[in-house]
């Protein structure tokens, strides 16, 4: 991978950190994002941009396929070409592009702050009362 990034290094922006707004605009812009992971706790990344209407292009493994359902384009992580061709597949094909876009944003409204923090309350509200 070293090797690749110093053949494309010129094409390669560095922003550091970002700020929730500034990384939502980023979202938005974006083409697509991709996402190939190889270990994830939950994968809040994909969510978000998916929350943004960007479709994403993520790994077949840990715990993506469960957080993001059948909303984005899965790839296999350890396969360069598998990544690239996910992302080619996202650029070159609309009606793809537009059909994860739809399903992402749905798929995001399954996570929010709010439904957590109700899950958590009826949880603790089934231990006291059991």
């Amino acid at each position: 991978i070293m090797e690749l990034i110093k053949k494309v290094k010129e094409d390669i922006i560095y922003l550091g950190y970002l700020s929730d707004a500034e990384l939502g605009k980023l979202y938005n812009l974006a083409t697509a994002f991709a996402y190939p992971s190889i270990y994830e706790g939950f994968g809040l990344p994909p969510l978000e941009a998916m929350a943004c209407g960007c479709p994403v292009i993520t790994s077949n493994i840990a715990s993506l396929p469960e957080v993001c359902s059948d909303s984005v384009y899965y790839v296999n992580p350890y396969e360069i070409d598998d990544i690239a061709d996910g992302i080619y597949k996202i650029i070159t094909n609309e009606e793809l592009k537009k059909g994860l876009v739809q399903k992402g944003l749905e798929r995001a409204k399954f996570f929010s702050w709010e439904k957590s923090a109700m899950e958590h309350l009826r949880v603790f509200e089934e231990v006291c009362n059991s």
